[in-house]
């Protein structure tokens, strides 16, 4: 029997993202649902709406709220912050390598492992993730190499990929990160969401 499934679209600039992409799998395996990895960029949908940044920035009271709720929610969960600097970060290029890695390429599954380590680096560590050296760094972390892995990464039809990626997740309403979609395609928005998208992916459904 085929097992339900949902998609998990993330944004490497997004704070709530790292929450979520350190304790899907685990949470998604417990009700028996799969995770579809979708990275994509929020830049664009943030353009779409006249903004130039993320709105932690433009809104000064609800960024020191989400730096001072990040604290709060990395101490519960047992992971380490650290503000990165700038921020939001410029994650066009790990987004580029998540898809090479997420589609299968190369040799392991190193996709999500990729993907933990991108957060880890950025929201764990503070480091800038906008460096190709730091992505460099982070291949090898996951045992890819990165000559190899960021060559593909960098090919037309990858770069054509993310921008398609992105256009889907306009078309199909998603506005932030994280975000997941089931596939009846109910949409749920945050972090805070994640426990209810699983288990309406799974059919654990409560009277509306």
């Amino acid at each position: 029997m085929t097992r339900p499934s949902i998609d998990f679209w993330f944004e490497f600039a997004s704070t709530y993202s790292y929450l979520t992409a350190m304790r899907i799998d685990v949470h998604a395996a417990a009700i028996g649902v799969d995770v579809r990895w979708r990275p994509f960029l929020l830049g664009p949908i943030f353009a779409g709406q006249g903004w130039s940044t993320s709105p932690f920035n433009i809104y000064p009271a609800k960024g020191r709220y989400m730096w001072r709720d990040m604290e709060r929610q990395c101490r519960r969960a047992g992971l380490p912050l650290a503000r990165p600097d700038p921020f939001p970060q410029n994650g066009l290029l790990a987004a580029r390598v998540a898809l090479v890695g997420l589609a299968g390429e190369f040799a392991g599954d190193w996709g999500p492992a990729f993907v933990r380590r991108v957060y880890k680096a950025e929201f764990g560590e503070g480091r800038n993730i906008g460096e190709e050296s730091v992505v460099a760094e982070l291949l090898l972390d996951v045992y890819q190499d990165p000559e190899i892995v960021i060559e593909r990464a960098l090919a037309p039809q990858n770069k054509a990929l993310l921008k398609s990626e992105t256009e889907e997740a306009m078309a199909r309403g998603i506005f932030g990160a994280p975000s997941f979609l089931t596939e009846d395609g109910e949409l749920f928005w945050g972090n805070d969401r994640l426990d209810e998208a699983l288990e309406w992916a799974a059919g654990e459904r409560g009277a509306l």
